[in-house]
């Protein structure tokens, strides 16, 4: 299997409190990786360094070198720090997704097509045709396709995750990075966002944080513990 992401030598450091010390991974192109381990070891720390969510917390240090292979680089790692490789850029690319539904105060088109406005994409044409892929891809069309214009804050957990997704699928990524995707819903909706997945895996890279063995071993491919400072393959 292809790799997508590297991590050589990563440290990282809140003030005085040492994270990790020289973790190396790569992570596969394509699979669902999952990150375990006791709570409070800096598993969603991890996973702001590779698309670089961490810089504007003060009193943090980095030091490594992460490398994310995405398309138009004929095979050469993007090296995501490099001073001329911009955050915006690198966010478009590899997506986050959070432990809490996200959703903005508006309507659900309008959650959906927000990244595009960022982007500067204004016709209307387009930005439909994507609202709607990326809905379908969320498994969400079906519900919310007659309320579009609705606020998004009616719908319930499950759909407010599967929103978010269908959020960051928009912008196409490579990435995505999941922080406990499912620990604030039911268990009806998570065997949806399980499904779902497995779906995403054949069109982008996943890593994603969780608590739940039982999920990583319906979902993940691979299985990363980090623990102590450190992070083992198991």
């Amino acid at each position: 299997m292809k790799t997508k992401i590297r991590l050589s030598d990563i440290s990282f450091s809140y003030g005085n409190k040492l994270i990790f010390k020289q973790i190396n991974a790569e992570f596969a192109e394509h699979c669902i990786t999952a990150i375990v381990g006791p709570s409070g070891q800096g598993k969603s720390t991890l996973l702001t360094i590779i698309n670089r969510l961490w810089e504007d917390i003060p009193a943090t240090n980095l030091h490594g070198k992460i490398e994310v292979w995405l398309n138009g680089t004929n095979g050469t790692p993007q090296d995501i720090y490099d001073s001329a490789y911009p955050a915006d850029s690198l966010r478009r690319k590899v997506g986050m997704l959070f432990q809490t539904p996200n959703p903005l105060p508006m309507s659900i088109y309008r959650n959906v097509a927000f990244p595009l406005k960022l982007a500067g994409i204004k016709d209307r044409e387009l930005v439909d045709h994507k609202v709607k892929t990326a809905l379908r891809q969320a498994f969400l069309w079906k519900e919310v396709k007659d309320r579009l214009d609705d606020n998004a804050l009616i719908l319930s957990g499950g759909q407010q995750q599967r929103l978010c997704i269908a959020r960051a699928l928009i912008m196409e990524p490579e990435v995505l990075l999941l922080d406990e995707p499912t620990s604030s819903l039911d268990s009806r909706a998570c065997k949806v966002i399980e499904e779902l997945l497995l779906t995403l895996q054949q069109q982008c890279t996943i890593v994603m944080v969780s608590h739940y063995l039982d999920q990583v071993k319906r979902v993940a491919d691979t299985t990363w513990q980090l623990e102590d400072g450190r992070l083992t393959r198991i």
